[in-house]
């Protein structure tokens, strides 16, 4: 008997709709359906399967349903085909009745758990479902309504723009140089838009190099391709009409011998060992890149159609602060009413700021009559500085804001925030919203510096999750500055932790870290100390589950020992562990160089908290299992 497909006695995480008529039937499923909609090109949403899991076993609903629907395959959702960012659909009764796009875990969650008890209530109560219309769609068909269709003479590669393929092959990756090629890719410049571990199979490699066929070596090449996996990397290169011939250069030529003679520097030259084994591949004309990016990315091109689309739409950054005395009453509301707005939260952080600070960041209204009250106001508690993303960034919050007088805010936009959070304790508002783009690059460069960390992928995590934590590290923004694979002798990994000597748990931490190589990374970014311990999550991988269910100790930790990743407490410790691991390098700026007096402040030698692992993985000898037991 023919198995039909069904939503019911469903197993996993998310159920798999990949046709019409599996679509069809899963509307008519009874409850709330939530469709994580993606793309051939780029699959599902990775980062929400933990988050769904998490919601359904502490529901244990049966009328809360999870999927995922390839676009592409589904004409029903022919309207979604070639967006770039997560979208996740809410129906009841059939009917669409809440959208979110991006993967933000708190608005999944609140807007998952309030349609479930609006989708009860039409069930048991008998109350009206409130059905919508996905409004950004019906905005981008007044657009695109605009704008003349394609013809066939236009180009599929979208102008201003050139792409070619790249892969890491076999014996590059064999030999863990996959990361390090790629890092030097990125420092040379280029754009790296998808990176594809893939194993070819002979009949795959075969097809890809026809045009070689006759070659003497075709067939040695041919088993060399399909011998293990390889990345398949798409390369372009902002402001290059043809980014082919700069590619080709920087990878050198196909001869190592020659490669070795003539470029040094080039890929082929520091990573290839001979003809056959020279690390590389780069498409070598134009009309080769577009037939290889049809082989390995069938829709890459109707993609990044989309992508420069929305990249011509102007995205900004500006920062918003939100006051003590707003913080401290109605955090959760003033941030929840961004989030409506349609504004993406990049970077947050709480902080006190001095007098010295404030007269820094306002040293424009320093010598206005208002200036002390608003020094007295910014002093009296923690603000919460905010970068915040969206087309026309600054003019939109700005809009949002009203007036900066409370009175003409009262008077003249009584809908805007500031009218809306008032204070009744003065005349200060609340919120503050840079000007300019020029002024809000150099707000946002005051509270979040760029820094760098020290981020590790410890021995079992490496060899079994390296990849997935690399990708989630680049995807997260990070740039990796230094990358070196080493195994640390227990000299080297006794000095590493020596801070912890004599705690019950540091001979096991050190046996730990000497079990096979650790990957030692310099990563960089704004914020970049919280932004990685943000994305490590909690020591305990238990909690990490719980609070921070997409973090990397979440997805990959085992215990509170063996938890993936390491990464420094701050900025001092920072410094420290990399001078130890990577030596005297260049680190750009001085930690508390020139910008310490401009930056919101930050803790002295002396207030510095003890790093990650003392205080959260104290509980190690009691919670852990006996070291021989966890070794055997």
């Amino acid at each position: 008997m023919e198995q039909r497909w069904t939503l019911g006695g469903w197993k996993k995480p998310q159920a798999a709709i990949n046709n019409q008529e599996q679509w069809e039937e899963s509307l008519a499923s009874k409850g709330l359906l939530v469709v994580d909609v993606y793309q051939a090109w780029c699959g599902p949403c990775k980062t929400a399967v933990s988050l769904f899991r998490k919601i359904k076993n502490e529901l244990g609903d049966d009328l809360l349903l999870f999927a995922v629907a390839e676009a592409d395959s589904i004409d029903a959702l022919d309207k979604y085909r070639g967006k770039c960012e997560p979208t996740f659909l809410f129906f009841a009764g059939g009917e669409l009745v809440a959208v979110v796009r991006g993967a933000n875990a708190p608005l999944l969650q609140k807007t998952i758990l309030e349609q479930l008890e609006a989708e009860k209530k039409v069930l048991n109560q008998g109350q009206d479902r409130k059905v919508i219309k996905d409004e950004t769609l019906l905005e981008e068909e007044e657009e695109t309504s605009l704008v003349p269709p394609q013809t066939e003479d236009d180009e599929l590669i979208p102008s201003g723009k050139s792409y070619t393929v790249a892969i890491i092959k076999p014996d590059a990756v064999a030999h863990g140089k996959a990361d390090e090629i790629i890092m030097k890719i990125q420092e040379a410049g280029f754009e790296i838009l998808a990176n594809e571990e893939k194993t070819m199979t002979e009949s795959e490699a075969r097809d890809f190099y026809q045009h070689r066929a006759g070659e003497e070596h075709f067939q040695e090449l041919i088993q060399f391709m399909s011998s293990g996996p390889c990345h398949v990397l798409i390369i372009s290169k902002s402001g290059e009409e043809d980014v082919i011939p700069e590619w080709r250069e920087f990878i050198g030529p196909t001869d190592v011998e020659i490669a070795k003679k003539e470029k040094p520097e080039s890929l082929r030259a520091q990573y290839g060992t001979e003809v056959l084994y020279n690390a590389v591949h780069g498409s070598s004309d134009q009309e080769q890149a577009t037939r290889e990016l049809a082989f390995f990315f069938p829709t890459f091109q109707q993609q990044h159609q989309q992508m420069d689309d929305l990249s011509s739409k102007n995205p900004e950054r500006t920062l918003a602060l939100i006051r003590p005395d707003l913080l401290r009453d109605r955090k959760d509301e003033v941030l929840q009413s961004i989030r409506d707005a349609g504004f993406s939260i990049a970077m947050q952080k709480e902080v006190m700021l001095s007098e010295q600070q404030v007269e820094e960041f306002y040293s424009e209204h320093v010598n206005e009559d208002y200036f002390p009250a608003v020094k007295q106001q910014m002093t009296s508690g923690p603000v919460l500085a905010l970068a915040l993303v969206k087309e026309d960034a600054v003019k939109h919050w700005r809009t949002l804001l009203g007036p900066a007088k409370i009175t003409d805010a009262l008077n003249e936009a009584p809908e805007s925030l500031r009218a809306r959070f008032t204070s009744n304790e003065g005349e200060i508002n609340q919120l503050h919203g840079s000007s300019s783009m020029t002024q809000a690059e150099r707000e946002i460069n005051f509270f979040f510096p760029l820094e760098k960390t020290l981020a590790a992928i410890k021995p079992d995590a490496l060899e079994e999750h390296r990849d997935e934590i690399m990708e989630r590290i680049q995807t997260a923004g990070f740039t990796i500055s230094q990358i070196k694979e080493t195994s640390l002798s227990r000299e080297m990994a006794e000095e590493f932790y020596k801070e912890h000597k004599g705690k019950p748990f540091f001979e096991q931490l050190v046996d730990y870290m000497c079990r096979g190589p650790c990957l030692m990374m310099i990563l960089s970014k704004e914020n970049a100390v919280q932004e990685w311990r943000a994305l490590m999550g909690p020591t305990d991988p238990t909690e990490a589950q719980t609070v921070a269910p997409d973090s990397l100790r979440s997805l990959f930790a085992k215990s509170i020992l063996q938890n993936a990743v390491h990464g420094s407490s701050n900025e001092h410790h920072a410094v420290k562990k990399i001078s130890f691991i990577f030596g005297d390098i260049d680190m750009d700026r001085e930690i508390n160089g020139d910008h310490g007096e401009t930056q919101a402040e930050s803790k002295t030698d002396e207030e510095v908290k003890p790093s990650e692992e003392s205080n959260e993985i104290a509980a190690l000898s009691e919670n852990e299992a006996d070291p021989q037991e966890e070794e055997s």
